[in-house]
């Protein structure tokens, strides 16, 4: 089983090198453990014999084209632009202020903003230390369209829900 091993690491090996176009041949004892390779069992003389079929293949096998990185396709015009990987992530921070004042949350409050969009809080309760008046909130995207309200960046977020 082991011979198997060795000999399956040395076309590995030679695989590798027949990738690399560039790399001179190098003999199959500086590639291997000299452990290994006694434990295939070759003669000097079948050791030799491969690395002259090896070095004589390596020869022989054509230059690999290069690696070239292909330009994304410019989409076409009218064509359905894909939908995002996920959902919620491309969309941007919505910065806004509150209509009146704020308190705290709590599931089931909702933020009216004055851009007209109404946010309801699903997760998350925050008593504030002091009220404040139409303050500025930002509500950030998150992972698989979730939303969350940030009143202050140093305060917890709320996660909500548009419903207007």
């Amino acid at each position: 089983m082991r011979r198997w091993q060795v000999l399956a690491g040395v076309g590995m090996v030679w695989l590798a090198a027949t990738a690399s176009a560039q790399a001179p041949y190098v003999a199959i004892e500086q590639r291997v453990d000299p452990q290994q390779l006694a434990g295939v069992g070759l003669t000097p003389a079948q050791l030799q014999t491969l690395n002259r079929l090896l070095r004589e293949a390596d020869a022989r096998a054509p230059a690999p084209a290069p690696v070239v990185a292909a330009a994304a396709p410019a989409p076409l015009p009218g064509a359905p632009t894909p939908a995002p990987m996920f959902p919620g992530l491309d969309d941007g921070p919505i910065h806004a202020s509150v209509t009146g004042q704020v308190d705290g949350w709590q599931p089931g409050t909702v933020f009216t903003l004055d851009n007209g969009q109404q946010w309801q809080v699903l997760k998350g309760e925050m008593k504030l230390k002091a009220s404040r008046s139409n303050p500025p909130i930002v509500v950030v995207p998150g992972i698989a369209g979730r939303w969350f309200l940030q009143v202050d960046e140093d305060l917890p977020k709320a996660r909500v829900f548009r419903i207007r």
